[in-house]
């Protein structure tokens, strides 16, 4: 199998054996655009605070580039490779014509025509709109996403589009996630996953929000399911739920096309998976498909998903969505909209000694010894606040702190952000049994053994360097009927380390009081006055 992970950087392949899912062999490419946030490729067009663009031509190029040498690396024959699956970061969503044409390719001088990256946070004051109106009409699905709709999601964003960009919206005839675009691209035919319709697209209970509500957010937006639904697409995948068709996870979307067998040198015809999305796939990868067991994908951001057999709403859950990671289960999901970032942000500006001469120095000190406490919401907040307009915040530096102390300040931030993420879910009557991390930030076993002791619990570890392609590759082979399902796949093929990092008790209590203080630093400052008007200034001072 092969399984294909598109990231915010770059892209990465692998090739896995499909009956114990060991690793073959591996590619990455790096996006020659990265993430589009200053001016528009090959342009001097600028764009507004808190945007963020990808391209396409990016992605096609992981196909071209990164699966091939992937089978060139696992030495295997293209022939021996039964099927391909495929993740995407999300909300990542862009308009094409009917036929699939990014409106990029036709209209690159157009900021609006891009796709919108996941971290795109300008539409904040849309997301707000629509949560102040599901609130006050009492809209049953706006529980089922703790409480407020993200600005990272295609509702945001397409309200967002229609208003700062009508000509745009006119000709966009399909508003799609780039996790279902890639695999039309790969099967010529056009579908919807349950994951990203359920999550980033506001698909409950079998409908999409009533066109009575988007007009009444404004009367051009009536039509707007019209740009999601594939119900009058013919070559339907997955079950057709009030018009709409909806693909299963681990379903078969369709076979490679000749076009995209080209492009990865992989056999025409062979099975491809329903999209998915890189945090939920990894579930599978981790065998962690079971009730209660949360996998924290720890990276840039870090995206919290669990399957249970229970449901409940749970404050500032990004969403709960049955089928969403594996069929016959809730899917719930819940993050942090920057971790990773904020490390690489402070090393970038501040920590000339680079992460590894700060990590050496920070894991020296003793807990507490720097005297500071840090909101991680320099990426905005994502659970259980939702409210990307927050900003980071660090108390009690002096002429005295050094910066080991924020770098070591700003790691305790975000592993204090995931316990009130885990004492949130619980607090609602969702147990969280186990713990398990995935992710690039594995590589810090100091930040492991913090996050440990911060949430006085074990943490398991993945068993693999690339959770998202590998747990692609496993629903691949539910594609192309080498398992009967998911569970199944991910018993013989997922990895993972249980408890591999186990508190310390001592660290542990020290970490109670600097997360009493965290507390009361979030509830100060989670009404957002002081935080929105320093941005409100910023932003006018760009304008």
């Amino acid at each position: 199998m092969v399984g294909v992970d598109f990231g915010t950087l770059s892209g990465r392949a692998v090739v896995v054996r499909v009956s114990d899912g060991a690793e073959l062999g591996s590619a990455v490419h790096e996006y020659t655009h990265r993430v589009i946030e200053q001016t528009l490729p090959g342009s001097d067009v600028k764009l507004g605070p808190d945007w963020a663009l990808q391209s396409p031509q990016d992605w096609i190029d992981v196909l071209k580039i990164a699966v091939p040498a992937a089978i060139a690396a696992a030495g295997v024959e293209p022939e021996q490779v039964i099927g391909i699956g495929t993740d995407f970061t999300a909300c990542t969503v862009l308009p094409t014509t009917a036929d699939g044409t990014p409106l990029c390719f036709e209209t690159p001088e157009l900021p609006h025509a891009w796709p919108k990256l996941w971290k795109h946070h300008a539409a904040q004051p849309h997301a707000d709109r629509i949560n102040e109106l599901a609130a006050r009409r009492g809209e049953s699905w706006l529980p089922r996403y703790g409480g407020k709709i993200s600005s990272e999601w295609e509702f945001a964003k397409g309200l967002q589009l229609l208003e700062e960009a009508p000509d745009v919206y006119a000709r966009t005839e399909r508003w799609i996630e780039a996790a279902d675009w890639i695999i039309w691209q790969l099967t010529g035919v056009e579908s919807r996953n349950i994951c990203t319709v359920g999550y980033k697209g506001i698909f409950q209970d079998g409908a999409y929000p009533s066109e009575e509500f988007l007009a009444e957010l404004n009367p051009g937006f009536a039509g707007f399911v019209g740009k999601l639904a594939t119900g009058s697409v013919g070559d339907r995948v997955g079950d057709d739920v009030n018009g709409v068709t909806v693909a299963p996870l681990g379903g078969l979307a369709g076979r490679l096309t000749g076009q995209a067998a080209t492009w990865t040198g992989l056999p025409e015809g062979i099975a491809v998976a329903v999209g998915n999305v890189d945090a939920h796939v990894t579930n599978a990868a981790a065998d962690a498909v079971r009730p209660g067991q949360m996998v924290a994908i720890m990276g840039t951001s870090t995206c919290h998903v669990m399957p249970s057999d229970q449901h409940a709403e749970v404050p500032g859950m990004c969403g709960v969505v049955r089928d969403g990671i594996v069929p016959g289960l809730w899917g719930y999901e819940a993050g942090q909209s920057a971790v990773g970032d904020i490390f690489a942000w402070f090393v970038d500006n501040f920590g000339h000694d680079g992460h590894e001469q700060l990590t050496a120095l920070a894991e020296k000190q003793a807990v507490g010894q720097h005297g500071l406490v840090a909101l991680d919401w320099f990426g905005g907040n994502r659970s259980v606040l939702v409210d990307h307009n927050l900003s980071g915040v660090i108390i009690g530096q002096t002429l005295a702190t050094k910066p080991e102390d924020v770098y070591r300040a700003l790691i305790e931030s975000t592993a204090y952000g995931a316990r009130m993420i885990v004492e949130t879910f619980e607090k609602s009557g969702v147990p969280v049994e186990e713990f398990i991390v995935a992710g690039g930030l594995l590589k810090n076993p100091f930040l492991m053994q913090v996050y440990a002791d911060v949430l006085r619990r074990p943490l398991s570890v993945i068993g693999s360097d690339q959770g998202p392609a590998l747990g692609s590759a496993i629903h691949a082979a539910v594609a192309a009927g080498a398992y009967p399902g998911i569970e199944e796949a991910a018993a013989a093929m997922g990895k993972r380390t249980e408890a591999a990092y186990v508190p310390d008790e001592a660290n542990a209590d020290a970490y109670d009081r600097l997360y009493a203080e965290y507390r009361r630093l979030h509830d100060f400052f989670a009404d957002g006055q002081m935080l929105h008007t320093l941005r409100a200034i910023r932003n006018e001072a760009h304008a």
